[in-house]
């Protein structure tokens, strides 16, 4: 299916904000939905936010809601997470990942990383107290 391509990251102060960008060069991208997750140095890879191939629906962490909002651009076959109001704890590598189909019925696990076909390499998000 091709790889995902991260960027946006970097190094931002408590209460700074971030957008990352998440590319798919050669892709149907529209066709699929799109999940970002992050990890922790020694953690597991943490749902962060979906997305359907549509625009709608999206869904959140409980950590992020209200601060994190993600986005797409099929024409430009890109999404994005705008990152506001960071904190420490938001400190990790993001991923982005494609799932297998443009929707989530539900009973599919959009907060599973081991649902998600195809990944990027990772953007490093760090924020400093």
């Amino acid at each position: 299916q091709g790889q995902l391509v991260e960027s946006g990251g970097g190094l931002v102060q408590t209460g700074g904000s971030l957008r990352l960008s998440c590319v798919a060069p050669g892709r149907t991208f529209s066709s699929y939905a799109v999940a970002w997750f992050r990890q922790a140095p020694g953690k597991d890879r943490d749902f962060v936010a979906a997305i359907a191939s549509s625009g709608r629906p999206t869904y959140y962490a409980d950590s992020v809601k209200g601060r994190f909002t993600i986005s797409r651009d099929n024409a430009k076959k890109t999404v994005y997470l705008q990152m506001n109001s960071l904190k420490p704890e938001d400190t990790g590598v993001y991923y982005c990942g494609a799932y297998r189909r443009g929707y989530y019925s539900d009973r599919d696990r959009y907060d599973a990383a081991d649902e998600y076909v195809t990944w990027g390499q990772g953007t490093q998000v760090t924020v400093s107290s």
